[in-house]
């Protein structure tokens, strides 16, 4: 039985490339998701303080003619950090989500009625930033998908350079 042929080049370089996409690939979700998972972390440890809704309204947009309405919370809402009063508009970090189901709002604009007294979580660095609702450590979680794609991408990257060779210890 002969030895399999040994790949070209050109098929080396092929499949290298693959490999380092898919890792480059898997590489900026693996980041995306560490950010995420690692502000809302710090967001955990943020202090949590006593707010009250001032302003909750609707706000609508289209984006073109022919698209449906979609629709936001827009609040506002005070709290004291540090003895000095202060205001927010954040929702999420985000800011305040788009959404085109009328249901959403107003689940929104229940939860935050003007008046309400509810929680928010004020960023120490800056106390001027504040949010209703931090965020999820979710991404963390399911960081290890794009790890496979990291890992799977780096070894077909080696194997494209290591398949053909003799080992060592073949005779």
């Amino acid at each position: 039985m002969s030895a399999p042929a040994k790949p070209s080049t050109a098929a080396r370089l092929y499949l290298a490339a693959i490999g380092l996409s898919l890792a480059l690939m898997g590489g900026v979700f693996f980041w995306l998701m560490w950010r995420s998972f690692d502000r809302a972390r710090h967001m955990q440890s943020w202090p949590e303080v006593r707010c009250v809704i001032i302003e909750s309204t609707t706000e609508e947009r289209r984006v073109d003619p022919n698209s449906p309405a979609e629709y936001r919370v827009s609040v506002t809402y005070g709290y004291d950090f540090a003895g000095k009063a202060r205001t927010g508009d954040h929702m999420t970090w985000r800011g305040n989500p788009w959404t085109s189901k009328p249901d959403v709002v107003q689940e929104r604009l229940d939860a935050f009625k003007e008046g309400t007294s509810t929680t928010c979580r004020v960023d120490p660095n800056n106390p001027d930033f504040s949010v209703l609702k931090p965020d999820t450590k979710a991404p963390g979680y399911s960081i290890w998908f794009p790890a496979l794609f990291v890992v799977g991408g780096l070894g077909i990257t080696v194997r494209a350079f290591t398949a053909g060779r003799k080992s060592p210890s073949a005779g």
